[in-house]
């Protein structure tokens, strides 16, 4: 970028109030030293949101910005360029209107890349306009060419409207007879199979098979997020949901209500012979066919402990201390999927002791753990939280886990095992530690009985862990320095004492690599506040009940709030402050 060029970009970054004024600074002087683009200075530094400064790069070179997230190219149209082209000119082909291939890009300015992209219009007797895309969702879209390899390819050939049709007709059989002849269906057992394949290979968490009006679309969740995997066509989606149902023990004929089942799978292909997961299926009627979801549970990896959660310093002691108690109420909160239960395994790790009795309540269970005796509740037949818990409590318990308080029976059978000698673990919702109080009120639950069960209550999200393979540091722009200055203001100093926040602040970000898949990521990791019963919460709860009263409290006892849990992981480079006001302004 020229001298010219690069004084415009400047101006216009300054209009355009994506960055401050200190950080496009920073970033003018390297432009200048090291002859970088300033924007992709900004965007590698991920000072802002990265679609937001490529908006203004678009903007500021006139060329129309394209965002690509969750986007389902076609295969034909990737067809047009092919991938190693894609990846070495950064360039994708992602639609067409009248003849007229639109192209995302990197960089629009790179002659080489436009040269080629000339070549390849040429040959193809085609147009192209080109459209700027961030660099995230470039990557993003590139693993759609993996979307059907070829082994893949070569299966779906052999999966005709005859195989459909004998799929289909398997509703009219019963018993070994109906799984021997979906079993032997080889090019379905075959689409599966690599399904699961890459998902477990991919370190995904969960698999969504979604039929949609003209095709069926297979996603991955990777840390928390769903990424585009695989499009097949629309025609073998009751044989994909057959074949999964058979696996899960489900009823085949069933179409019109949710079912819920289970199934193990082991990888079959060279090198990882003998890894199982446990798969958990769940059904869902829409108005294109059966949607499933399959979540991932990898048996084969040891429950984890609380401190590789992200549970640190006085949280952890708080948390040791009160789960050695013979009784009282351990409640984790959290939104769905923040890592709840796995809080709840790590814990009852501790526990599970040759000389205690650690009985479950759990819907589904997630993972086994010898020595514990666990237990999924069936709401169908009239096995609920409640009613289990009923039966738990003349099953000479020591130490109960409930999977989720939902209701007030729970609510209230749980408290008064708790203050009958036991040491009851359970989850519940709100959005922080402080809310558990209100919550168990508004479930009917008196709040002298709170006071004298309830030991702790955390709360959690999850936030994505900086790749430590492509890990870098970088310095923090004045705006990140004033959120976290003010953030960890309060927090107690022997809980911050790690950390020189007199001194220039340094963060970490990932730069994007081969393992992360060019996220900068890998893995998420907790941040947890934790609120203790204390005197001075008995006594607020004994008179004047309110929000304000509690949090006046918790900061008194010195909790560390999720926030600014994760500003100190922040600045122990474990993630970023995006990741951290991202779970926690939600």
């Amino acid at each position: 970028m020229n001298s010219k060029n690069l004084e415009r970009a400047y101006d216009y970054l300054l209009s355009s109030n994506v960055v401050d004024k200190h950080t496009i600074d920073d970033a003018l002087e390297k432009s200048k030293k090291d002859n970088l683009d300033i924007f992709d200075i900004l965007i590698d530094k991920k000072t802002a949101d990265e679609r937001e400064l490529t908006k203004v790069k678009a903007a500021f070179l006139g060329v129309p910005y394209i965002k690509l997230k969750d986007e389902i190219i076609d295969s034909e149209i990737l067809k047009k360029i092919p991938e190693k082209a894609a990846l070495f000119y950064k360039f994708i082909p992602f639609g067409e209107n009248d003849g007229t291939v639109n192209v995302a890009m990197l960089d629009p300015n790179n002659t080489e890349a436009l040269d080629a992209l000339k070549f390849i219009s040429i040959r193809h007797k085609t147009n192209t306009k080109i459209y700027l895309v961030s660099r995230s969702d470039f990557y993003d879209a590139v693993k759609q060419y993996k979307k059907v390899d070829d082994e893949l390819e070569n299966v779906l050939k052999n999966v005709d409207q005859q195989i459909i049709s004998k799929e289909q007709n398997l509703k009219k059989e019963t018993g070994s007879r109906k799984i021997e002849r979906i079993t032997g269906e080889a090019p379905v057992s075959k689409i599966v199979n690599i399904v699961l394949t890459h998902a477990v290979e991919g370190r995904a968490s969960d698999i969504h098979i979604e039929p949609n009006e003209n095709e069926l679309r297979v996603r991955y969740r990777l840390d928390g997020t769903l990424h585009n995997s695989l499009v097949l066509p629309k025609k073998i989606t009751p044989a994909i949901t057959s074949r999964i149902k058979i696996l899960a023990n489900l009823k085949i004929d069933e179409t019109r209500k949710p079912q819920d089942g289970r199934f193990r799978f082991t990888l079959s292909k060279e090198g990882n012979l003998g890894k199982s997961v446990d798969l958990r299926v769940s059904t869902f009627p829409t108005v294109n066919g059966e949607k499933v979801v399959m979540r991932i549970l990898d048996t084969s990896s040891n429950i984890s402990t609380l401190e590789n959660l992200g549970i640190w310093k006085n949280g952890l002691r708080i948390i040791n201390d009160n789960i050695s108690k013979p009784f009282g109420i351990v409640l984790v909160t959290g939104p769905t999927g923040s890592g709840k239960s796995t809080t709840l395994y790590a814990m009852m790790k501790i526990l599970n002791k040759e000389g205690v009795n650690v009985v479950t309540l759990e819907d589904p269970v997630e993972y086994f753990m010898v020595g514990i005796n666990q237990s999924q509740i069936r709401s169908e037949i009239g096995y609920t939280f409640s009613s289990g818990l009923r039966s738990i409590l003349r099953q000479d318990p020591d130490i109960i886990m409930v999977g989720e308080i939902r209701d007030k029976e729970t609510a209230e059978l749980a408290t008064h095992a708790a203050l009958t000698g036991h040491l009851v673990l359970s989850t519940l919702h709100t959005n922080n530690a402080i809310g558990v109080i209100p919550r168990l009120i508004d479930m009917g639950v008196e709040p002298f009985l709170i006071s004298s069960s309830l030991n702790i209550a955390i709360a959690q999200r999850l936030v994505k862990k900086i790749c430590s393979h492509c890990k870098k540091e970088m310095p923090a722009s004045l705006s990140m320095e004033k959120i976290i200055r003010k953030e960890l203001e309060n927090v107690p100093d022997d809980q911050k004492s790690d950390f020189n926040i007199k001194k220039g602040l340094k963060l970490f970000h990932g730069e994007g690599c081969k393992e992360c898949k060019q996220s900068g990521f890998s893995g998420r990791i907790g941040v947890y506040e934790v609120l203790l019963m204390t005197p001075e919460l008995e006594s607020i709860m004994s008179s004047n009940i309110s929000d304000a009263e509690i949090s006046k409290e918790a900061e008194r006892q010195g909790m560390v709030t999720m926030k600014q849990d994760g500003i100190m992981k922040v600045l122990s480079g474990l993630t970023t402050i995006e990741e951290v006001l991202r779970v926690t302004e939600e």
